[in-house]
């Protein structure tokens, strides 16, 4: 099938918000419909998303709902007793949707946390905690966040969100491969409970099995997040309309990528804007903490061409350097330039997957880097540095998910030359659990140091970063997990890094 006329067929389609509609009366449920927890995202200085969903079976094709839409109630209130409900409503949970709710309340308070619940029936969900962000004019005295990425469900428990969810965040950012899509395996820490995903079904059982997770509830519950995604939220290692299947047609890459598309938003608190439209959806956006930090969020697989020689750890050749190559495509590429240079921010945040240092991990021989990561489109990551340089973007500060290990890297317009300035700060969080229990390796952050100057840390154990952001200083911390292969895990504080306003660079705090 012709690749153009099939996305003009398939975005010429109704969109799911236009057809979900027309709630019916409610059964009484048997099992608890708020089986999956609540959450919230995408918040702005006067709204923010409620987002829940009915699934009293969630392993079920259906979620153990019937075909008809329902009617959910929801409430926002200024206190967790909820005495003082400040915003109240109706919405429908549509077949179509899988019966997801997605509730963008509006008009509210900036800078204000807030307590949020829904009710189907007689059942009544958990209740979450949410916050507006700071009037894009105002100059709040701090920002706490963290980030995460890299959740493989087999691989281990999510200890690492117990101990977020403690923290006392404004906000979470979720860098991507929020779930994996191969098929369950025998002699893993927990299995998938299905097949290698296809279908929308397929990724609509994968999604609700994770969301079962109650450590990955609570921290949902705990503040709005920010997310976006990589590759294993469709398939690995994909790029653009391109599968990693060698061969694989097109078109049913794009149905693939469609349906993968469609349980992402179903499952994520992201704003109407966002629903997708056949294999296309609109992912990367801004937000602004006051003019303390404008939050940019990026979307590298949509849009991205082929990975160069190969996917295979290369030289920095012709094909690697040619400036064909995209990871983020012209429209967002520009996007973000504009929002980069009207920033009011004191700091500049970009929130994405895939590490921009451009960092060998061969030891001897020739260098060779990773085709999957931004030195396999160098010149657009080389092109990108040169434009916060030369724009002189105020404290550009790189957040990446992804490698599964953790990263700290002083960026420059090309890595390789050291005596270059430094433009920007790379901070890389490794995974909540991929990879299993990991291990510390001093060893191995001194050889790579000695051959890539734009390295400062590197650490290969399980858990996230959090971020303590001022208008003088930012902060990393790096919280590790002691192991993830069984729930008892001890979550510590591994390292930690600065870097002062108006001086690129981070160093140890």
């Amino acid at each position: 099938m012709n690749r153009r006329l099939f996305l003009a067929t398939i975005a010429a389609l109704p969109t799911l918000a236009e057809r979900a509609s027309g709630a019916l009366p409610l059964p009484r449920f048997q099992e608890n419909p708020f089986a999956l927890g609540v959450a919230s995202g995408d918040p702005d200085d006067t709204s923010v998303v409620l987002w829940t969903k009915l699934a009293p079976r969630p392993l079920d094709p259906d979620g153990g709902m019937p075909p008809a839409a329902v009617e959910v109630t929801w409430e926002l209130a200024e206190d967790e007793g909820f005495t003082k409900v400040f915003k109240s409503g109706k919405a429908t949970a549509s077949r179509l949707l899988g019966h997801s709710v997605h509730v963008e309340v509006e008009g509210l308070a900036p800078d204000r946390w807030y307590w949020y619940r829904f009710q189907a029936g007689q059942a009544i969900s958990p209740v979450g905690r949410t916050r507006t962000l700071p009037s894009p004019n105002s100059s709040p005295e701090r920002l706490r966040f963290a980030f995460v990425s890299c959740q493989h469900y087999e691989t281990g428990y999510f200890t690492a969100y117990a101990a977020l969810a403690k923290d006392k965040l404004d906000l979470v950012f979720h860098l991507g491969d929020y779930i994996y899509e191969g098929a369950g395996r025998d002699g893993q820490v927990r299995k998938h409970a299905n097949p290698k995903l296809y279908t929308l079904t397929d990724y609509r059982i994968r999604y609700a099995q994770y969301r079962s997770d109650p450590l990955l509830q609570a921290a949902h519950a705990r503040c709005p997040w920010f997310v976006t995604w990589d590759d294993h939220e469709v398939e690995n290692n994909y790029a653009g309309d391109i599968s990693e299947r060698k061969g694989a047609d097109v078109a049913e890459f794009l149905i693939q990528r469609a349906n993968a598309y469609q349980a992402y938003y179903e499952m994520m608190p992201l704003r109407r804007r966002s629903i997708p439209r056949g294999p296309d959806m609109q992912l990367y956006r801004k937000a602004s903490f006051g003019t303390l930090a404008e939050l940019l969020i990026l979307d590298t697989r949509q849009y991205r061409s082929d990975q160069p020689n190969g996917d295979t750890a290369s030289p920095l050749n012709e094909a690697a350097l040619s400036p064909k190559q995209s990871l983020m495509g012209i429209r967002q590429r520009e996007w973000l330039q504009s929002a980069l240079k009207a920033s009011p921010g004191t700091w500049n945040i970009l929130a994405q997957q895939v590490m921009m240092g451009m960092v060998s991990r061969t030891t001897s021989g020739e260098k060779k880097y990773s085709m999957d990561q931004w030195p396999g489109y160098a010149h657009e990551r080389m092109a990108l540095a040169q434009f916060m340089g030369d724009n002189k973007i105020k404290n550009p500060v790189v957040l990446t998910g992804d490698i599964h290990t953790n990263w700290v890297n002083n960026l420059r317009v090309d890595d390789r030359k050291p005596e270059l300035p430094i433009v920007a700060t790379e901070f890389v969080g490794t995974s909540i659990t991929s990879g299993g229990n990991g291990s510390d390796n001093p060893a191995t952050l001194a050889s790579l140091r000695a051959g890539n100057p734009c390295v400062q840390f590197y650490n290969q154990q399980r858990g996230y970063v959090r971020c303590t952001v001022t208008k003088d200083t930012w902060q990393s911390d790096y919280l590790v997990v002691d192991q993830i292969s069984k729930p008892e895990g001890v979550v510590s504080q591994r390292a930690s890094f600065m870097v002062e306003a108006g001086k690129a660079g981070a160093k140890p705090a």
